[in-house]
């Protein structure tokens, strides 16, 4: 599974250890992106945002450049009134990416919409910390969004293996 993007920790789910819960990650933040990029319109973030794009069609919203660094991926919603900063995180996120979206943000704000525009960000990641939820709880322009992935073998003949 790691060669197809995927880190596999193997955590006990009981003392005796009988019972294994196996959870999946991405290995690299590049991979979520890809995927979310890839199944955007399936998402709830695609029920209500389009990844930004120039006049002429061009998909210029992920790793959209800013001079406080690159916006994993920037949004725009239907009626164009929010935009959305995507901050992607592979695993657990810290309280650290709140600044990170809020200098994204800042950045929007300043130099992309209009008055009459919104700019809203949401972390993307495993899980968040107790200084993530904690930090968020006072920002009422950042979300937390939790992401999971499940592996799942259909079949009950394996043929010729």
């Amino acid at each position: 599974m790691e060669k197809f993007g995927f880190s596999i920790q193997v955590k006990r789910a009981k003392e005796d250890q009988s019972e294994v819960e196996t959870s999946f990650e991405f290995a690299l933040e590049a991979h979520l992106e890809e995927f979310l990029i890839r199944n955007w319109s399936k998402t709830s973030f695609g029920r209500e945002f389009d990844i930004l794009k120039s006049p002429s069609g061009e998909l210029i919203g992920r790793q959209y450049q800013t001079d406080v660094g690159p916006i994993d991926i920037l949004a725009i919603s239907k009626d164009r009134k929010t935009y959305l900063v995507v901050e992607l995180k592979r695993g657990t996120s810290s309280d650290r990416t709140i600044g990170q979206v809020l200098r994204y943000i800042g950045y929007v704000s300043a130099e992309e919409a209009e008055n009459d525009q919104d700019v809203r960000g949401v972390i993307v990641g495993t899980a968040e910390n107790k200084k993530l939820q904690r930090a968020i709880s006072v920002v009422d322009k950042v979300t937390f969004v939790k992401y999971s992935l499940h592996f799942q073998l259909d079949g009950d003949s394996f043929g010729d293996i």
